[in-house]
């Protein structure tokens, strides 16, 4: 499909659900992706790159950041506690915040660096004991205990189940967001990306659509 069919089917989805042009961030996926395709996508002008894995970011980003400037880094993958340091220090946004130990690790790094990425919390809206996220119930603790240690969440994010139809997913997380005041959504991804746009998403979270399917090797 590639880049420019997934921004104009962005552009498409904002103007049918009568959302403001713009007001949908494209998260490029870059996981495990070839550099060949990554710097084409750079090349194209886009910015906006999510990676799953803080050790595989450090490996490549820097060197593309110093290449290509105006680069936004968001980490969408579990994000283990020891490597809250180095996330602060190479992301633009963390979107996987899902318990209290990474809280406080995160708190502890903000406070030390003087910086803060943009942080959603992660809520597992299958209630899936496989998946990370908090429980929707647990949402109002949660986000109260963050904000204690001087955290600002500004958005909730969801992976729907891959079995289930994800617009009770996507509902469940605005209302969610709406009850608490975030503005920013994180959900819908290649397969169900308008569907997500249609429920007020201001982050979808893209890769094998623009860059091609993943090779594991």
């Amino acid at each position: 499909m590639g880049l420019d069919d997934i921004k104009r089917r962005i552009s498409a989805a904002e103007e049918q659900a009568g959302r403001a042009p713009g007001s949908v961030t494209l998260i490029a996926v870059s996981k495990v992706q070839p550099e060949g395709r990554v710097t084409a996508v750079l090349d194209a002008g886009h910015r906006v790159f999510g990676e799953n894995y803080v050790q595989e970011a450090q490996g490549k980003w820097p060197g593309w950041r110093d290449r290509y400037p105006g680069v936004e880094l968001h980490m969408i993958g579990p994000l283990q506690s020891n490597k809250a340091k180095a996330a602060v220090d190479l992301f633009d946004a963390i979107h996987t915040l899902d318990r209290m130990s990474l809280a406080r690790k995160l708190a502890q790094q903000v406070e030390l660096q003087g910086h803060s990425p943009e942080l959603f919390i992660q809520v597992n809206t299958g209630d899936e004991p496989q998946k990370a996220g908090i429980l929707a119930d647990e949402l109002p603790v949660f986000l109260s205990s963050c904000r204690d240690l001087g955290l600002s969440p500004q958005g909730l994010m969801c992976i729907p189940p891959e079995d289930q139809d994800p617009l009770p997913h996507f509902r469940l997380l605005r209302a969610l967001a709406q009850d608490h005041g975030l503005p920013n959504l994180s959900m819908g991804m290649s397969a169900d990306f308008e569907a997500a746009i249609a429920e007020g998403a201001t982050h979808v979270r893209v890769g094998s659509a623009i860059f091609g399917a993943r090779d594991y090797g």
